[in-house]
C-alpha cells in the first residue's frame, strides 16, 4: 500500500462527508492517524504491533484504547475499499487494562470530627443567620453520610423528595433511576427536622429542599466549600470531597458485613461490578490489619 498519509487524508474526508462524525471525533482521528503515519510508512500487522508497543510506554490505557480504536476504524475503511486483503488487527492483542484506582475514603474518626465541629459551631452561633447556616450544614453533612448520595443528588432534592413523616429520601440518580433510602438514625432525623423548621418558607417557595442565602437551590460548589470549611476547622489536613462521603458510606457498611447487593441498591448502581470496587478497599484494610494487628507479629522466636 503506497502513500499512507494520502489515504488517511481521504479517510478523514470520508468521515466528514459520509459518516457525519462530530468535529471533536474528526480532530481526534486526525491527530491519531497523523501520529501513526509519522511512525510507519505501511499499515501492516508488524508496524501496528510496534506502534502499540510504543504507545504503551508513553500513554495511559484509556488514551491507548482511543488511538487503537481510531486505527481499527481506519482498517475497516481499507477493507471496504479493497486497499488491504486482510485485517491486520485479527492477530494483534489490543487489550489494555487500566490500573485499578481505589476510591478515596474518609476515616470514620475524621467524619466524626467534622460532624462534631459542625454541631459545636451551631451551638456557639451568635446570630440568627449563622445559626440557620449551621443548621443547614449539619443537615447536608448528616444526609451525605446517611445516604451515600452524590452531591448532585443531594442538591437536586425537592420538596417531595424528603418525607419527614416516614423519614425516607427519594433520590433520582443517573439515568433518572429512582431509589428510596430510609433515615433510621435519630440524630439525622432531628437534623432534617431542624433544618426544615428554619427553611420551611424558602423550601415551599423554591421547590428545592436545600436553599442558599439568595433563596435559590444550593449549588454543588457550595457544598464542596462547606465541607472544606469544616475539614479545616476540625484540624484535618485531608482534601475531602462530597464524593468521599459516598465512598466511605459504602466501604464502612461493607466492613460491617453488609451484603454487597444491599450496598449496590443503596448507591443506585445498575451493575454489581461497579459496587465491587469497594471490596478491593476492604481487602486493603484487611491486609493492613493483618500486617499490624495480628498477634504473630509480636512473637519473637529468635
Amino acid at each position: 500500500m503506497n502513500d499512507l498519509a494520502r489515504i488517511m487524508s481521504e479517510y478523514i474526508g470520508y468521515c466528514k462527508s459520509r459518516k457525519g462524525l462530530s468535529n471533536y471525533t474528526i480532530k481526534a482521528y486526525t491527530i491519531d492517524l497523523n501520529q501513526f503515519a509519522a511512525f510507519a510508512e505501511e499499515f501492516t500487522k508488524n508496524s501496528i504491533g510496534e506502534y502499540l508497543s510504543l504507545l504503551s510506554t508513553k500513554y495511559k490505557p484509556k488514551t491507548i484504547r482511543r488511538k487503537t480504536a481510531t486505527l481499527k476504524a481506519f482498517s475497516h475503511y481499507l477493507l471496504l475499499n479493497d486497499l488491504i486483503e486482510t485485517n491486520p488487527f485479527d492477530k494483534i492483542e489490543t487489550s489494555f487494562r487500566e490500573p485499578l484506582l481505589l476510591p478515596k475514603t474518609i476515616p470514620s474518626n475524621i467524619i466524626s470530627d467534622i460532624l462534631r465541629c459542625a454541631y459545636d459551631l451551631s451551638s456557639s452561633a451568635d446570630t440568627t443567620y449563622r445559626k440557620s447556616v449551621s443548621v443547614r450544614d449539619i443537615a447536608i453533612l448528616e444526609l451525605l453520610f446517611a445516604t451515600g448520595a452524590r452531591v448532585s443528588e443531594i442538591c437536586n432534592l425537592t420538596t417531595t423528595s424528603i418525607d419527614l413523616q416516614n423519614y425516607t429520601v427519594k433520590i433520582f440518580g443517573k439515568g433518572s433511576k429512582e431509589r428510596i433510602i430510609q433515615i433510621e438514625n435519630p440524630a439525622v432525623r432531628k437534623a432534617l427536622r431542624n433544618y426544615y423548621e428554619v427553611f420551611e418558607n424558602d423550601i415551599q417557595l423554591n421547590g428545592f429542599f436545600f436553599i442558599n442565602k439568595l433563596h435559590k437551590r444550593l449549588s454543588e460548589q457550595s457544598v464542596r466549600a462547606m465541607i472544606s470549611k469544616y475539614t479545616k476547622l476540625c484540624g484535618c489536613n485531608m482534601h475531602i470531597t462530597p464524593h468521599m462521603f459516598r465512598h466511605s458510606f459504602a466501604t464502612l457498611l461493607l466492613e460491617e458485613d453488609v451484603d454487597i447487593r444491599y450496598i449496590q441498591k443503596l448507591l443506585g448502581h445498575s451493575s454489581i461490578t461497579t459496587t465491587q470496587i469497594y471490596t478491593h478497599v476492604t481487602t486493603a484494610k484487611q491486609k493492613e490489619i493483618l500486617a499490624t494487628k495480628h498477634p504473630r507479629n509480636k512473637m519473637n522466636l529468635g
